[in-house]
């Protein structure tokens, strides 16, 4: 769909989605959960990208984060517990919650990409939804299309169903095409959404991230 198109599972169109995400989280909270991907295109691959973006999707290890002091992992706790109470409505179950934010957290990490920007990019893809599926095929949480599965993974494209899969293959793919942009995101953005250079889908992603920020208080030194 592209970014004018109407979402057709719940039916909000973009100009819609853009005014609930400027309204703040109490509006999008309760907004119908659409999704609002457009059709990344597959691209011919030079054998040194396709090998390097193969190996960063392979070997979904568990994923635990590691933390070089313990200040850093009271940070991360300070965000996890700040992310879960604005996700609670989507994802009641706290330990549900839980494992979708600490795995949203690894592969954004993983990847080199805000946080917060993940959050939001899976905010207008997918509203947060598992088994999400927009009208051109794109799957899951950051609405991967299933090709991608075929020249980069193993061919298997339920597997974008599986929660670090998707986050897996979408954090990889954004990562992909913002190097490709030379770390344009405006126009990484839009080639993730199939609308490369046009405003409509980074400005959603860029309000939705609005929403993720996490400003850290550090306590000053003595």
């Amino acid at each position: 769909m592209n970014n004018e198109g109407i979402a057709r599972r719940g039916g909000l169109s973009r100009r819609a989605c853009l005014a609930s995400l400027a309204a703040g989280p109490a509006a999008w909270l309760g907004a119908p959960a659409a999704a609002h991907a457009g059709s990344q295109l597959e691209e011919p691959l030079m054998d040194s990208v396709r090998s390097a973006l193969t190996s960063a999707v392979a070997d979904l290890a568990p994923p635990e984060p590691l933390f070089a002091s313990t200040e850093a992992r009271l940070s991360y706790l300070r965000w996890l517990g700040t992310m879960s109470d604005r996700l609670r409505s989507r994802k009641p179950d706290w330990e549900v919650r839980r494992d979708f934010l600490q795995t949203a957290w690894y592969e954004a990490k993983r990847a080199g990409l805000d946080v917060s920007l993940v959050m939001g990019l899976i905010q207008v893809e997918s509203a947060f939804r598992k088994f999400a599926v927009s009208p051109v095929g794109a799957r899951g949480y950051m609405q991967v299309m299933p090709f991608w599965t075929r020249v980069i993974g193993d061919g298997d494209a339920s597997k974008l169903f599986h929660m670090q899969t998707n986050l897996r293959f979408g954090c990889v793919i954004l990562r992909h095409y913002l190097d490709r942009e030379r770390g344009d995101l405006f126009m990484a953005l839009g080639r993730y959404n199939g609308s490369r250079g046009r405003a409509p889908y980074p400005s959603a992603v860029f309000a939705a991230q609005r929403n993720w920020f996490f400003q850290e208080r550090i306590a000053s030194a003595a």
